[in-house]
């Protein structure tokens, strides 16, 4: 039962900031800043904390057009995805890419590998990789959120999970 308190806690907030509550809005801040960010990061590696913001912005510009507040998390999760995706494609124009920076094969640190890895996949193949691999949606949901078929969704993922074992093991 305390899930089920803790939904209805999150709906009448969602409710109060809808109309202007600023402590709720506060509260909906610190409730949902670090889960966009963990969305955020895999998909927009070192932009994710700016990607992280701007989706936090545009949660907060459109909550108004949110009709059902208890399905908070996905509305919240398509909207951080979208801009996820966005402002990594952004910083693959602005920003040459540093392979200098690149660690050396067989590092220790095995965050900093995989890091490396998903650096070369491109921000759609990220994007399905967390989605499905880390959140666990399945391709339809997927396909939704990220507005594409599901069969585009199945070849991305086939080819974003290829990619990365490839990398991975050269």
């Amino acid at each position: 039962m305390p899930d089920e308190r803790r939904d209805d806690q999150t709906v009448q907030l969602v409710r109060a900031a809808q109309h202007g509550d600023t402590l709720a809005m506060t509260e909906l801040l610190d409730l949902l800043a670090p889960y966009v960010g963990r969305v955020c990061a895999p998909i927009a590696l070192n932009q994710g904390a700016d990607a992280a913001q701007e989706a936090l912005m545009a949660v907060f510009k459109s909550l108004r057009t949110l009709k059902d507040p208890a399905a908070l998390h996905g509305w919240v999760r398509a909207i951080a995805v979208r801009e996820a995706v966005r402002t990594a494609h952004l910083a693959a124009r602005t920003v040459p890419a540093d392979l200098s920076a690149l660690p050396a094969r067989g590092d220790p640190q095995l965050s900093t590998d995989i890091r490396d890895v998903l650096e070369r996949l491109s921000p759609e193949h990220r994007a399905v990789l967390m989605l499905r691999d880390v959140e666990g949606l399945d391709e339809r949901t997927a396909a939704s959120l990220l507005g594409v078929r599901t069969g585009t969704v199945k070849s991305r993922l086939h080819r974003a999970r290829d990619t990365f074992r490839k990398a991975w093991t050269s």
